[in-house]
């Protein structure tokens, strides 16, 4: 559950480091980057922990396709209410299909 904690705070610093700019399109390119590599930190601050704790449970697949749906999910959620960008069906339709990765990456063959 830690791995799983620290992933979605790492995403939530990554989702507005790479993103949150959008929003303020006339400010200088160069003073965006900044902000973003100042917010980028945070989130490998999250991001190595999960990294290293969720090593200890789970294999270097299971961990980069959790924190892919993670992504997806904290994503959404960032663009709706903080970009108010609508989702669409086929947004969704091509996120459930990356969840069904889940299945097969965690799934004991």
């Amino acid at each position: 559950m830690v791995t799983i904690v620290l992933l979605t705070v790492s995403n939530i610093f990554m989702t507005f480091a790479w993103y949150g700019h959008l929003k303020h399109r006339d400010s200088n390119l160069w003073l965006v980057i900044l902000v973003s590599w100042g917010i980028a930190f945070f989130e490998y601050c999250f991001q190595v922990p999960a990294n290293r704790i969720g090593s200890y449970q789970f294999s270097t697949s299971q961990l980069k396709v959790m924190q892919e749906v993670i992504t997806l999910l904290v994503f959404s959620a960032f663009s709706v209410l903080y970009l108010k960008e609508a989702l669409k069906w086929n947004h969704l339709v091509g996120f459930c299909f990356i969840v069904g990765a889940v299945f097969f990456v965690f799934k004991k063959w």
